[in-house]
């Protein structure tokens, strides 16, 4: 199977490239370097070291045996290079990760705020229409957030992606009706990722595109059974305010011996899946298309939810760190429950990865190697929501 990656030296894009190459499929990547140019905008590295681009192929192919076809562009930018590619390798499947990921990030500024519209949406509008003019019958496989849900369930617990309703037509009638999920973003990054829902829906109603939405908790762990393999291979760890995510970034605190930032009281509950079921899930997904003529395939791609406060407690429990409760640069509730489907992909096969299986001392251990790296003035998270 030959898949295109776009956004492939990611966070997720790298491991999944690595994973699918492991797995026999035939990997296409595509990326601008947009990330690496952010990390010099603010200042901060990766934990861990990142190879250059070359680099880390060229070690793939050395492991593996496997290669791995790379072209440097802006999606957002540039269709008609898309459009030529995707006529060119006749993908079975393209997987999208070249979009902002960082909530925070795009809440720095009017500027950030911008780009992250202007990347975001024209990306996923370029590719939508560009598998339609290329006339070929590609599955897009999009990564989506939680986010777009929002965190007020109202007590239930949330479907995958669409909600069955009953609507009275006329006095007494009622006609039962399944819609997409209200959307309910929290940041300018996660209403990029309702709008990409809404041109899925179109896309898919208009132009028979088969689509598959991944709705995605919040990443934990850096590596997989391949970036593990080799150094030069190893994948990114963001711990600075921006772009760290929650446990990981307990986990470098608590490594370096500053203490747990707790954001407000700790209330927020949220879906978290490890990067390694991250990379299984994209491979099921692609493995199980929709049919022509099926709706958008909407998937709550996480394994567990828990809450900030008790997240902060275990690390507190393994590695003896002190928690801060710290003032929330967010606009949010400060205590919320969740309940998420997640039962087709169980269904296909997913064997969770849960934080009781001994992985949090695997990051720990990470972070304790490259503590060295850390720039503690990065720590903070100084965007806010409401300047």
């Amino acid at each position: 199977m030959k898949v295109i990656i776009l956004g492939a030296d990611g966070f997720c894009g790298w491991p999944t490239t690595l994973h699918l190459s492991a797995h026999g499929c035939d990997v296409v990547m595509v990326d601008n370097l947009s990330r690496r140019n952010i990390d010099n905008e603010l200042e901060v590295r990766s934990l861990t070291p990142i190879s250059f681009m070359g680099e880390r192929i060229a070690a793939w192919r050395e492991i593996s045996g496997r290669c791995l076809a790379y072209h440097n562009f802006d999606v957002a930018k540039n269709y008609k290079r898309l459009l030529s590619l995707i006529e060119q390798e006749k993908p079975e499947a393209i997987v999208h990760f070249a979009e902002q990921r960082s909530a925070p990030y795009s809440m720095k500024s009017p500027r950030h705020k911008r780009y992250t519209v202007d990347n975001n949406l024209n990306a996923t509008n370029n590719v939508l229409c560009a598998i339609v003019e290329s006339g070929l019958d590609v599955h897009l496989v999009h990564l989506g957030t939680m986010g777009v849900y929002g965190y007020g369930t109202a007590g239930m617990q949330i479907p995958e992606g669409y909600l069955p309703v009953k609507l009275e037509v006329a006095p007494g009638v009622l006609v039962e009706k399944e819609i997409l999920y209200p959307p309910d973003p929290g940041s300018i990054y996660h209403m990029t990722k309702t709008q990409d829902a809404l041109l899925f829906y179109y896309y898919n109603k208009n132009d028979g595109v088969r689509v598959t939405d991944l709705h995605q908790g919040i990443v934990w762990g850096t590596q997989t059974a391949e970036t593990a393999v080799d150094e030069r291979l190893i994948n990114r760890f963001d711990y600075d305010g921006d772009y760290g995510t929650v446990l990981n970034r307990f986990l470098m605190q608590a490594a370096v011996g500053h203490h747990l930032t707790v954001h407000g009281t700790g209330g927020q509950t949220r879906a978290f899946i490890h990067i390694q079921d991250t990379v299984r899930c994209i491979e099921l997904a692609i493995r199980n298309p929709p049919l022509s003529g099926d709706r958008v395939n909407i998937l709550n791609q996480q394994t567990e939810t828990h809450q900030v406060r008790a997240l902060a407690e275990k690390v507190r429990q393994i590695t003896g760190a002190e928690i801060a409760f710290v003032k929330n640069p967010r606009v949010e509730a400060s205590e919320n429950a969740l309940q998420v489907a997640n039962d087709k992909f169980l269904s296909l096969g997913l064997n969770p990865i849960t934080l009781d299986d001994g992985l949090l001392t695997e990051v720990t251990e990470i972070a304790m190697k490259y503590r060295h790296r850390v720039d503690l003035s990065k720590i903070p998270c100084t965007s806010l929501w409401r300047p």
